[in-house]
């Protein structure tokens, strides 16, 4: 039986995770500090015999008794709400958390896969972002808690990789989206579909043009399970390439929705990237891997969950 730590797995992606490597048969230890995951969102494999529950911050020594076979390393703020909120706390998570649980995998001979992200990238001037692509970020801008945090943690995966010989791998995770999103966590999906619910105007930032790619969680999570077992040890892009900009994702969410909401424009905030768009071959050839769900399909599905948060919490937040 495969033995798995997954930090962050109370989170939306991590508490995907949980539920997809206890289908799979591994004993699931999950870590979580809660300052933006939730045990609600594992609540349903509390009890499972092969599941258990961790408070713990892993920016901080991580103990964990017997054997590990994997280190998913998913713990971090991921929303622009939630990383201006905790600075800090993203930067030491990145750094001393992304240190933590290598020397965990080290101790443990454990295989070690790293959560980072799309923002490495930054403002892409390359259009549709490979792999190879070293990015524009600005450093001292108020993104770049963020967006440094995750290129530090590339690069001390890679260190550990070449210097102490550990198996890593490395997900570039685009814009991703499902059941468990938190609605207040700022970002345009969760934000567009509660504010469209309850027919409030739909916060749309600068004039709408900039571009993102939304991946649905299941698609995601199949992604992330392949690179796992696979032995490619680069870093990998997984998300949905099918673009689109903002103001016709709002205007889609309206149509889907039945909203009357319209559409109330605000200036786009500093670093807010232009265009994003993962370019996917090496997933594609590497793991024979492409999504599924089409947006149409996956917003239906993520509809349903957003309606009943709605429902019973009928308050309003907007993008920073």
């Amino acid at each position: 039986m495969p033995r798995t730590l997954i930090t962050g797995g109370a989170g939306f992606l991590g508490s995907h995770l949980c539920d997809r490597f206890i289908a799979e048969g591994h004993e699931v230890i999950c870590m979580d500090n809660f300052i933006t995951g939730n045990p609600d969102n594992v609540a349903h494999l509390i009890g499972h015999p092969r599941f258990s529950l961790i408070k713990h911050d892993v920016t901080n020594f991580i103990y964990v008794p017997g054997d590990l076979d994997y280190v998913l390393h998913f713990a971090s703020p991921a929303s622009p709400i939630d990383y201006l909120k905790y600075p800090i706390q993203t930067l030491k998570v990145g750094a001393l958390g992304t240190h933590k649980a290598l020397g965990l995998a080290k101790a443990k001979n454990a295989r070690f896969f790293l959560a980072s992200t799309s923002e490495v990238y930054g403002d892409p001037l390359v259009h549709p972002q490979h792999e190879s692509y070293w990015g524009n970020v600005n450093p001292v801008g108020m993104r770049g808690v963020y967006d440094e945090a995750k290129r530090f943690a590339e690069a001390m995966t890679m260190a550990y990789q070449r210097y102490h010989s550990i198996e890593t791998r490395i997900i570039r995770i685009f814009n991703t989206y499902g059941p468990r999103m938190r609605l207040d966590d700022g970002r345009a999906l969760p934000t567009f579909m509660g504010q469209a619910l309850r027919d409030e105007p739909i916060t749309v930032f600068g004039d709408g043009s900039q571009t993102r790619s939304f991946c649905y969680v299941d698609d995601l999570v199949e992604g992330i399970y392949r690179l796992l077992l696979s032995g490619y040890p680069d870093p990998c892009n997984i998300g949905n390439p099918d673009e689109i900009t903002i103001l016709d994702f709002a205007n889609e969410i309206i149509d889907l929705t039945g909203s009357s909401s319209r559409i109330a424009f605000k200036p786009l905030p500093a670093d807010d990237p232009k265009i994003r768009q993962p370019d996917i071959t090496t997933a594609r050839e590497v793991l024979q891997w492409e999504p599924r769900v089409n947006r149409r399909e996956g917003l239906r599905r993520t509809l349903d969950f957003v309606r009943r948060k709605v429902e019973s919490k009928p308050s309003s937040v907007e993008m920073p």
